[in-house]
């Protein structure tokens, strides 16, 4: 491929889409970005609430995140970078603790002196084993008894997995928490020994304005509210993309950076092999609302939940990392809680879902009440991320596809890491390496 005049199209204008189209203009090639939305971001866009903008879902940086910086650096803001020291809390039994140091660990009362040695051991496992294969053809729950013993398996564990995987987390493999445990702990083997964690300043919404604008001035041509319908074999082995408004565009190479779905839906000449193969990933989705309040909910970054009744799966608190002045000195809380596509809860009205998180969250902090609340809002998607199932990466299909021309990345390509945009950034790199 030394053909520089080489044209590619991206479906999806998200970090993955923006990264894809930012190499490839530096490599000299011809780049168009179709994006659905009125503008890029895709999972870390921007909405407004009442006068403040700010991430639709929750993002943090680490000081491990180096893709994610060196990116920042390239569109101009690496000097924007602020980092903060955060705690953690952990809500178990109907009580609020600090789990932010060692000292605040030992004196957690849910487990004994032994079953803390246990969950210590388990942690310290998971972060110093470099073999991501191994893990995979080992059922997260076997290996966590294992390690942490049933007791603390049935009192910490149980309560997280099913929290974020639901009943999935019989079907997920041990690779799941050693990926968590292996990110959250990067910084530290770095020699940073608190919890420090990043954020630039106007959030995602500046960061994708100006990487935006990075690409435009590479020559990137970067269409927004341009819905892809269709992919199919062009004249002279080109590949055609059609959008909802009847437009037709023609490119040497098309990626998709959709889910794996939707990336075979569009590309119905796909062979019925590979196309089963993309539509047998299983994903889960997300609701998350996004709560503005005139107070402190704690002052805690995350906390993290234990207890079966909140219908969230765990709540960051924005402000305990952000500087209160991004968001007009008001308090910005999450509260995501990770369903399968189909759930029910997708269909609720948003005055059923203010009820049904809010109950809780005033349930959980009784000072909280009604007056406190400036702002409500929901922000979901159906396929978030791909479950890591027992021998997954076995299991994923090629970007290649038999449509000639035709690739598909997207976050179903993450093996070794949770999904982030340090991860995401990663894997469209290493796949587009691959591709050329």
């Amino acid at each position: 491929m030394s053909d520089k005049k080489n044209s590619w199209g991206i479906i999806g204008g998200g970090i993955m889409g923006m990264t894809l189209a930012l190499r490839l203009s530096q490599k000299g090639y011809k780049v168009t970005v179709f994006e659905s939305s009125p503008k890029p971001g895709g999972l870390a866009g921007s909405v407004e609430m009442n006068g403040v903008t700010w991430d639709r879902f929750y993002h943090v940086i680490l000081m491990s995140d180096l893709e994610t910086r060196k990116i920042l650096s390239e569109i101009g803001l690496d000097d924007e970078l602020n980092w903060v020291e955060t705690k953690t809390g952990f809500f178990s039994g109907g009580r609020l603790y600090s789990m932010s140091n060692i000292f605040e660990y030992l004196k957690f009362p849910p487990i004994n002196i032994f079953g803390k040695f246990r969950l210590g051991l388990t942690i310290i496992a998971a972060s110093l084993i470099r073999d991501r294969r191994r893990m995979e053809k080992i059922p997260v729950e076997k290996w966590l008894k294992r390690w942490s013993g049933k007791s603390v398996f049935d009192k910490i564990w149980l309560p997280l997995l099913k929290a974020k995987l639901g009943d999935h987390y019989k079907d997920t493999s041990a690779s799941f928490i050693w990926s968590t445990i292996q990110r959250m702990y990067a910084a530290r083997r770095t020699g940073l020994k608190k919890e420090m964690f990043g954020y630039v300043s106007g959030g995602y919404e500046r960061i994708n304005r100006s990487f935006e604008e990075k690409l435009k001035n590479l020559g990137v041509e970067v269409l927004v509210n341009k819905h892809v319908s269709l992919v199919e074999q062009g004249i002279n082995d080109r590949i055609t993309v059609k959008t909802e408004s009847s437009d037709t565009y023609d490119f040497d190479h098309v990626i998709s950076t959709l889910h794996s779905g939707d990336s075979v839906k569009i590309a119905p000449s796909l062979n019925a092999e590979e196309a089963e193969r993309h539509r047998s990933i299983k994903y889960l989705g997300v609701v998350c609302p996004l709560v503005l309040l005139r107070k402190p909910v704690s002052n805690y970054y995350v906390t993290n939940i234990t207890d079966t009744w909140p219908p969230f799966t765990g709540i960051i608190e924005m402000t305990a990392l952000v500087d209160p002045k991004e968001l007009n000195d008001l308090n910005l809380v999450y509260l995501p809680k990770y369903v399968e596509p189909d759930h029910e809860i997708f269909g609720k009205s948003k005055t059923e879902l203010r009820e049904y998180f809010l109950k809780s969250l005033f349930k959980m902090y009784p000072a909280l009440s009604e007056d406190d609340i400036v702002h409500f809002s929901i922000a979901s998607e159906k396929r978030v991320f791909a479950l890591p199932s027992l021998h997954y990466s076995e299991m994923l299909p090629s970007v290649s596809t038999s449509l000639k021309g035709y690739y598909i990345i997207n976050s179903a390509q993450i093996v070794n890491s949770t999904l982030n945009v340090n991860e995401t950034i990663r894997i469209a790199e290493k796949k587009l390496e691959e591709i050329l």
